[in-house]
């Protein structure tokens, strides 16, 4: 995100603005010239993702060793040159960017269906050009950091804002990212990642001084160029016609210059004339073309304030402007469970807690699925009921009628969604013989009680509480894939026996591997299917710790982290073997250990899908590379393509309107707990409808909850 144009035009109209630094000069020079003081230098890591992840292999689901790997050596090296580093992630999005989440997300959906025919047509990955991060990478890299000792932080607002606040009142040497943005604050230097010569600690410093020196303007003009050229706050659109009335008044010496370039030098000339006599603001509505939105050029230029930061642009600052968004509330949340929510969400401990409890809305960005897949249903579609008992357990579930039950707003991407307007998403209550526990027991309070009803309350959230004593004996990471596995099972009814062999084969081989070795696997072909398996796996992982952080963290948040218990190609590799015809025994690579795990592991899934009067089946598949799926013709007349038999077509307004009784076969009336347009493709798409769920009955903070365990919550 950042200002349109501006990066580019940084980069190659203003050289003199691209000043090659030595970060390891720069924190020696402040050593020196501050005694005592650690040279910190501020993070925009989901600026940095792209860059981090480095492994060759990204469309089979990740290749998380190598991963946490990369970021260890990363960090490595600005501690060998005395550099503190301090990672900031976005923990919000505002209203004021939403409709630019959205346009990306939007974009980014036709950029992965280009992957899939890619993989489709030539049965391999494609090019780094086509690169996209595998899914979930954002959520577990904050995990990865804490995990090697860094310092998060998970933004309350915006996060390029939270950063150069940061940068700003604590003197740090400056801000390492890529967003343009960070040109037009008034805060610390901006650094580039993409520059970036990790093996030296060389980088590109953008200098806002050159900059403003190259256009004529002043420091305090940057936040209006960057309005009138467009940002995350005020549309391209909303001044496309003054800018093209500046092009043709300023016409850029320089005949050969790009229109990227005109454009930009002449809205700098527009302002750059604007008499400076103290009213820069009346001038500049006088000059603005009739109908100007002077309202969102206002909220685009008190974007960029920080703290007790003043524009000659503006006739006076609004008071709300200052303020950090972190004490509204959904009415049922009491204020001590806010603010230990609150507490966690900023030291990144906690994943989606914070977002239920203050603003009651959730997003979730894109996921490597194939949208021409009408067998597998979206990981939005599959993951719904579990969110909407994670949605009860923080909110409650009213005076226990259904039309009382709170409800979500989600911002979830799937093939179909074109997210015009959040989805209403209702909770339902959890099906255990107390009903849904309140937070202030599973949080705040301690014992042994506590802690059962803790891990009882996050298996009721997948619906396998039942199953509490056969799956207690498992080590925590082993109890996650299980619950995962089976969960998926009862949910989609699509996936084979070879699909969960695969499934708990990688989960289990993975243990005796090395990163090194992981990344040695050679696969001779990519298959679609198990690209968007594997990506479905890695939702499932964040839905875990979802439900931990919810329930009181009955686990350590590393048990479920996926360097523990998910590669992608190892996966890839189990799941062409399975499908393949490969015995158990070879799945495990010959380990006995590993196979007598296996055995009872697939015993217990199998045990559980029974109860729910849901066998799993054997379906050997052939590769999908060189043909399309067959298309034959549906009951109504109609070509359909690649449905699988458990292909349900279910109710087209609400989604989790009928649940599925898995103890007699019979589907009842639930709640009709989504709300969504009558094309919706949650009724659909293989997925198997709901659960039979209904129940009659700075940022160092003190401890709130059990079993903390010092510095984070379940990393010991």
């Amino acid at each position: 995100m950042g200002v349109k144009g501006l990066q580019w035009f940084v980069e190659n109209a203003c050289p003199n603005a691209c000043v090659e630094v030595d970060l390891k000069e720069v924190a020696e020079q402040i050593k020196c010239s501050k005694a005592g003081q650690t040279p910190t230098l501020v993070v925009d890591a989901m600026a940095c993702l792209r860059h981090w992840y480095t492994p060759d292999a990204w469309v089979h689901g990740g290749q998380w060793r190598e991963y946490l790997q990369k970021l260890k050596q990363f960090i490595e090296a600005f501690s060998a040159g005395g550099i503190r580093l301090v990672f900031f992630f976005d923990g919000v999005v505002e209203l004021k960017k939403r409709q630019e989440w959205v346009r990306r997300r939007l974009h980014n959906n036709k950029e992965i269906s280009k992957i899939f025919q890619f993989i489709k047509a030539n049965g391999q990955q494609p090019g780094r050009a086509m690169f996209f991060i595998p899914s979930g990478l954002a959520t577990f890299t904050r995990f990865a950091l804490k995990s090697l000792g860094q310092d998060v932080v998970c933004s309350l607002q915006e996060a390029d804002y939270e950063i150069a606040s940061y940068a700003l009142e604590n003197n740090c040497m400056g801000i390492l990212g890529l967003d343009s943005d960070y040109l037009i604050y008034s805060t610390a230097p901006y650094y580039s990642i993409s520059k970036l010569q990790l093996s030296r600690l060389l980088t590109v410093m953008f200098s806002r001084e050159h900059i403003c020196h190259s256009l004529h303007l002043k420091m305090h003009d940057l936040p209006l160029l960057a309005c009138l050229l467009g940002n995350d706050v005020v549309p391209e659109g909303v001044f496309e016609g003054f800018r093209r009335k500046c092009l043709s008044l300023y016409q850029p010496k320089q005949q050969s210059s790009t229109q990227k370039t005109g454009v930009i030098s002449a809205v700098a000339q527009f302002i750059s004339d604007i008499p400076r006599c103290g009213e820069e603001y009346r001038y500049l509505e006088k000059a603005l073309p009739p109908g100007s939105d002077k309202n969102i050029l206002e909220k685009g230029l008190e974007s960029y304030l920080l703290l007790d930061q003043q524009s000659p642009w503006l006739y006076h600052r609004h008071s709300d402007s200052l303020a950090v968004p972190d004490n509204h509330r959904q009415g049922c949340v009491e204020s001590d469970i806010f603010q230990t929510a609150r507490e966690q969400h900023v030291r990144a401990e906690g994943f989606m807690v914070y977002n239920v409890l203050s603003a009651g809305e959730v997003e979730c960005s894109n996921t490597l699925e194939d949208e021409s897949d009408t067998e597998l249903p979206g990981q939005a579609v599959v993951y719904l009921p579990a969110r909407q008992h994670i949605y009860a357990v923080l909110l409650g579930t009213g005076q226990g009628m259904s039309a009382s039950y709170p409800s979500v707003k989600e911002w979830f991407v799937y093939p179909g969604n074109l997210l015009k307007e959040a989805e209403l998403v209702q909770a339902v209550p959890l099906n255990l013989s107390g009903g849904t526990p309140n937070l202030r027991t599973l949080w705040l309070s301690e014992g042994p009680e506590t802690n059962k009803l803790r891990y009882h309350t996050f298996l009721a959230c997948f619906n396998i509480q039942d199953l509490a004593e056969e799956l207690q004996n498992l080590e925590a990471s082993t109890l996650g894939v299980c619950c995962l596995l089976i969960y998926l099972a009862l949910q989609v009814h699509s996936l084979s026996m070879e699909d969960f062999d695969a499934f708990l084969a990688q989960a289990l081989t993975i243990r005796e591997k090395s990163a090194r070795q992981l990344a040695g696997i050679q696969l001779a072909s990519v298959d679609s299917r198990a690209v968007q398996l594997g990506s479905l796996f890695v939702r499932g992982l964040t839905t875990l710790i979802a439900a931990n952080s919810a329930c009181g963290f009955p686990f350590k948040m590393a048990d479920f982290m996926p360097w523990e218990v998910f590669d992608g190609k190892l996966f890839h590799q189990k799941y062409q073997q399975s499908h393949k015809g490969c015995t158990t025994k070879e799945l495990v690579e010959g380990n006995e250990d590993i196979h007598t795990l296996f055995l009872k592991l697939k015993s217990v899934l199998n045990n559980a899908c029974s109860m729910k009067n849901r066998p799993i089946q054997s379906n050997r598949r052939g590769s999908t590379f060189s043909a399309e799926a067959p298309v034959r013709q549906g009951r109504d007349g109609a070509n359909q393509r690649g449905r699988g038999s458990h292909f349900q077509r279910g109710p087209k307004m609400y989604a989790a309107s009928a649940y599925h009784d898995q103890s007699t076969g019979h589907q009842q009336r639930g709640h009709q707990a989504h709300s969504f347009r009558p094309q919706s493709p949650y009724s659909g798409r293989g997925y198997r409808q709901g659960f039979s769920t209904h129940n009659r009955s700075g940022d160092h903070f003190s401890p709130r909850w059990p079993g903390y365990q010092s510095p984070h919550p379940g990393w010991q």
